[in-house]
């Protein structure tokens, strides 16, 4: 219902990249390129600047913004308003999560959450912790679902639940001869695969290892890799260990394909709901969080 070029120009406005702005709107580039043309013949002057693959707002694009937000928000504030009232639960629900929790955690949640709310649109978006973040400070995605520690104290953050970290290695690596959990001299012995710069995983690793006198860098980093079941894959064939969540391998650990071993001291990290505070709320990321946080509170139940 509300202008789409104008949500297009916020969400390019706020992320600077027509390609970011079109994958996150679910849109073509062009389509983007299209509708904020459209808006710029409307008020016949410039809304960016763009030299040298650069763009930037311009002072026109400045004042845009400003209403824009205003404008968004008003929209967002009635539609919840009406909707409270006829008790609907319906709409599109903008979700980012980090790699782990969007390829272990939320396909069950998500889909029992759509057979009970199917008049939710729910569009996920995968990134890494950082990128999630940043997406839910600039109003980008409604609600992020992150695998570390959350600094931004302007958002509002909630667990969901407690994840265990363990070393990993293959069935063949000298490591299983251990008997007992694997501590630092041991990781730093043998070669190391890591996630990516900007990884939740990678960030929890590093806090980690400086919160016991070390730091990541004196790892034998062989390889950084983008996603779980890349790095699992390559220790999987002896390549190096790695650090990785346990709730992550389960189907391996099953079939025998890898190890793993406790850390010592223990490493575990919280998986969190991040979103802004503000003083409504959209019903059906209200509902989300409440179906969402039951089944976290169910599963610490069946732990116990």
């Amino acid at each position: 219902m509300a202008d789409r070029r104008l949500q297009v120009f916020h969400a390019v406005a706020k992320l600077l990249s027509f390609t970011k702005a079109a994958d996150t709107l679910y849109m073509t580039q062009p389509a983007v390129t299209f509708q904020i043309k459209q808006l710029e013949d409307y008020y016949n002057t410039r809304l960016f600047d763009r030299t040298h693959n650069k763009i930037g707002l311009t002072e026109a694009g400045k004042r845009v913004q400003e209403y824009s937000e205003k404008i968004l928000d008003l929209y967002a504030e009635m539609d919840n308003s009406v909707r409270e009232l006829t008790g609907e639960i319906s709409g599109v629900l903008l979700v980012g999560a980090s790699t782990t929790i969007a390829e272990y955690i939320l396909p069950s949640i998500l889909g029992s959450f759509k057979h009970k709310y199917p008049d939710v649109n729910v569009r996920l978006k995968v990134s890494n912790t950082e990128e999630i973040v940043s997406m839910v400070e600039n109003n980008v995605i409604d609600l992020g679902v992150v695998e570390a520690p959350v600094h931004n104290k302007n958002l509002a953050v909630s667990l969901c639940r407690v994840d265990d970290l363990v070393a990993i290695v293959s069935p063949e690596h000298e490591l299983t001869k251990l008997d007992g959990p694997i501590g630092f001299a041991e990781l730093k012995a043998h070669p190391f695969i890591c996630r990516e710069e900007g990884s939740g995983t990678r960030n929890v690793i590093a806090d980690y290892l400086e919160d016991n006198g070390h730091k990541i860098n004196e790892l034998d980093i062989v390889m950084e890799l983008g996603s779980p079941e890349a790095i699992k894959g390559a220790v999987e064939a002896g390549i190096g260990i790695t650090i990785m969540s346990r709730a992550t391998i389960v189907k391996e650990l099953k079939l025998g394909v890898l190890k793993a071993f406790p850390l010592a001291p223990p490493l575990s990290r919280p998986f969190s709901f991040v979103h802004q505070k503000q003083k409504f709320r959209q019903r059906a990321m209200g509902k989300f969080l409440t179906f969402a946080q039951e089944i976290c509170d169910a599963q610490k139940n069946k732990k116990r």
